[in-house]
């Protein structure tokens, strides 16, 4: 007996299957213009497009809304089509509805990208897509550039503006135990909360030194002098500046 899964409200055992011959056929009739062919072929594609938008539930949109983005794709690959290719209709469909889903989810993104940059990217997935249907492959940077006669910055960083914001708390492994989170893989660990807290309490144990050995652990320190160039600075012995400067190292580190 077959499982029920419902997706969307739709009852995935009881969607229509076709096969790759019935699909061909189907395609060369609504290419020549019977509505009833391209029906029949948007309802038994649906089960693609469901497969699809798994890959971009959990990221805040809606699943009913990818759901009908996802079947506007469909149909754009339907419309778009070449019979002629020696190509499955799911190689040309599932990037087609990708693109799709893809566009929408940028355009209600939180994350604003300007016209022009939209624009561009739009051109972009455009001749990504043309390009893919005539060659059956994915083009490379410069392939685009070329078709679109951009600069190849221009289409990296129209490309760039395409891709999904990405949360720093998404895992990206997980062997059963903690999960490793974004976060992790871009941690900063020089501007740590330990550090900081070393800074601040360097910072109080040097407010606490006597002037002098301020000065002398500033000049020894920051500004590089030998502890003969400080104690002429000063007007005092070299083992006084030695001293102090012990001291004062000292009365730090007890601190810390």
């Amino acid at each position: 007996m077959r499982g029920k899964v419902e997706i969307c409200g739709i009852d995935t055992a009881k969607l229509q299957v076709l096969k790759n011959d019935e699909m061909m056929e189907l395609l060369k009739q609504a290419k020549a213009g019977d509505q009833a062919a391209r029906e029949k072929l948007i309802c038994g594609n649906l089960r693609l497009v469901l497969s699809v938008i798994q890959r971009f539930l959990g990221r805040g949109a809606n699943a009913d809304d990818l759901f009908q983005v996802g079947c506007i794709g469909l149909m754009k690959a339907i419309d778009n089509f070449d019979v002629d290719q020696c190509v499955r209709f799911s190689t040309y469909g599932v990037p087609m509805i990708i693109g799709e889903i893809r566009r929408y989810l940028r355009d209600n993104s939180s994350v604003r990208v300007s016209r022009s940059m939209r624009d561009t990217a739009y051109r972009v997935l455009q001749a990504r897509e043309k390009l893919v249907s005539q060659s059956q492959r994915e083009p490379t940077v410069e392939q685009l550039a070329k078709y679109l006669d951009l600069p190849r910055e221009d289409v990296v960083m129209a490309m760039d503006a395409m891709v999904d914001p990405v949360s720093l708390y998404d895992p990206v492994y997980s062997d059963g135990g903690d999960s490793v989170c974004v976060m992790d893989q871009v941690k900063d660990n020089t501007n740590t909360d330990e550090s900081w807290i070393e800074q601040i309490t360097l910072k109080e144990a040097i407010s606490r030194l006597g002037a002098r050995e301020r000065r002398i652990l500033a000049m020894r320190f920051y500004q590089g002098m030998t502890q003969m160039e400080v104690s002429a600075r000063i007007g005092i012995s070299q083992a006084q500046v030695s001293r102090l400067e012990k001291s004062a190292i000292g009365s730090i580190r007890q601190a810390l």
